[in-house]
């Protein structure tokens, strides 16, 4: 580890610290810090209750603690009721401009390669979280910025300006965005962020999806599009690619498409704005095999 990490490491851990503090002084509760998650994710660490048991401590920087309630932990708690292993939130406040989450810690490692068994649950899971807010109809729906920005991504400018192929991209976005809703349809529950680093397994089994705080209400098959993409840099058995390509196939356009669309926004000006040209190109052919 260099210097440079290190003192980034200590000012996360200063951070939970902190935020520690701070909740202790909203709600009384007095938790101590046990130490960064894996690989020193940002807005995240490991905590224990005074029972010694662990948590998992996060915080959202700019957001309201009554739009998380309302928001993603609606979603996870529909989801837990239908035997989803989706984590439970112990306690959550409002820290300042910030929302402060002590969830549980579910048993498991991150995926790092995806097999046949592990898509063929992943699948399993998406659908189960059919129809779950079909009685939560105040649960926000899915934002798919396909002709103006999202809150700090899905960004439309840095693809206009990249190149001429991602030029191309988000002008064909564009026009799916003219074709769409700006919302998804739907009353299942979409994780947002559904990909191997978020699903955690054991000996090959799933044992928990983490990371719920984007979720949404509208059509689960958008998590689908997700995985697809978020398997693309990763290592994954090529069968498990076709297999998912063909579940893809099978979508209707209503749904691929602004899907696709979305994801395609969303990875691209990412990957303008914080990885080299050459992510860029890699994140342009996937999102390309299915631009018509």
């Amino acid at each position: 580890m260099t210097s440079s990490s290190q003192s980034w490491a200590r000012a996360e851990r200063l951070d939970a610290a902190r935020t520690l503090d701070d909740l202790h002084t909203q709600t009384g509760v007095r938790l101590t810090l046990d130490g960064p998650c894996p690989g020193g994710q940002v807005g995240a660490a490991f905590v224990r209750w005074p029972d010694h048991h662990r948590s998992v401590l996060k915080w959202r920087p700019h957001s309201r603690a009554a739009d998380m309630r309302a928001g993603a932990l609606a979603v996870t708690e529909a989801l837990r009721l239908a035997g989803y292993p989706a984590p439970a939130t112990e306690l959550i406040a409002q820290v300042g401009h910030a929302v402060v989450m002590v969830q549980e810690l579910l048993p498991g490692t991150t995926i790092d390669h995806l097999d046949q068994r592990g898509l063929e649950q992943a699948l399993e899971l998406n659908q189960l979280q059919a129809d779950r807010l079909a009685d939560r109809p105040d649960v926000p729906a899915v934002e798919l910025h396909l002709l103006e920005d999202g809150p700090g991504y899905c960004l439309h400018e840095p693809l206009r300006e990249h190149n001429r192929r991602s030029a191309a991209l988000e002008h064909w976005i564009a026009a799916v965005g003219a074709d769409s809703s700006a919302q998804l349809a739907g009353h299942d529950a979409v994780h947002m962020d559904f990909h191997p680093g978020n699903i955690l397994a054991i000996d090959g089994a799933i044992s928990g999806v983490i990371d719920w705080d984007g979720a949404a209400r509208g059509d689960r098959r958008f998590d689908l599009v997700t995985l697809r993409f978020g398997i693309h840099t990763k290592d994954a058995d090529p069968g498990v690619t076709q297999h998912l390509d063909a579940v893809l196939d099978s979508l209707p356009e209503n749904i691929l498409r602004p899907s696709w669309a979305h994801m395609s926004l969303r990875m691209v000006d990412w990957a303008i704005r914080h990885f080299t040209p050459a992510d860029v190109e890699r994140w342009l052919d996937l999102a390309e095999q299915r631009v018509s």
